[in-house]
């Protein structure tokens, strides 16, 4: 199944649970994707038949090895894209992700390939997620979702969700980017020093490290 429907589907499957362990249902997989529920089932079919999902009626969508692979394959594509326009074009980190949508479908492997030297093989995308390597291999430390953290929590910022440019701008406003660290306290975090309330809905698009 060659076609970037279907990548898109193992890309969403795939960083649904790359956070967290709740594995994806197909209502879910519809809202993600904003999709009509009828044409995720359907499309589930078809990429169970080729082998790349399991899945049984109404109940969770999963990845096998061969759509885990091609999920890393989209997943490597998408944020070297959106790394290589932060460093190389100035993009904000709240104005990638779009971007990177389109041209994950469009460019070849020889300038991915390229893109990754250029920008010295990074790790980690400007969101904090990690880019796995051309064999699929991702490096991630032990983390913990702010919104789980106690107060008096330490942590360094290892992700940030980046979904929502509005919230992005809040967040950066805050103090709180990929590698900052912060403090957890009673009415908000504490960054730099400076105890700052946090904007609505940050404690559920934060990570920190465990």
């Amino acid at each position: 199944m060659a076609s970037p429907a279907a990548d898109d589907y193992l890309k969403t499957v795939y960083a649904h649970t790359e956070w967290q362990d709740a594995p994806i249902t197909p209502s879910v997989l519809a809202a993600k994707l904003g999709i009509a529920p009828s044409s995720v089932t359907e499309m589930v079919k078809k990429l169970a038949a080729a082998g790349l999902v399991s899945h049984v009626p109404y109940g969770a969508v999963r990845l096998t090895d061969a759509g885990t692979q091609r999920a890393l394959a989209m997943v490597r594509r998408h944020r070297l894209i959106e790394t290589w326009l932060v460093q190389e074009f100035d993009y904000g980190w709240d104005e990638v992700h779009d971007e990177a949508e389109v041209l994950e479908h469009t460019i070849s492997d020889r300038l991915l390939e390229g893109i990754d030297e250029r920008l010295g093989r990074p790790r980690f995308d400007p969101h904090g997620d990690a880019i796995p390597d051309a064999s699929g291999v991702v490096e991630r430390e032990a983390f913990v979702l702010l919104a789980d953290a106690p107060v008096g929590h330490v942590g360094r910022v290892l992700r940030v969700d980046d979904r929502d440019p509005e919230l992005l701008r809040a967040l950066e406003a805050a103090g709180v980017t990929v590698t900052a660290q912060i403090t957890t306290t009673a009415s908000g975090i504490e960054v730099g020093g400076v105890e700052t309330p946090l904007p609505d809905g940050a404690a559920d698009v934060v990570w920190l490290t465990a």
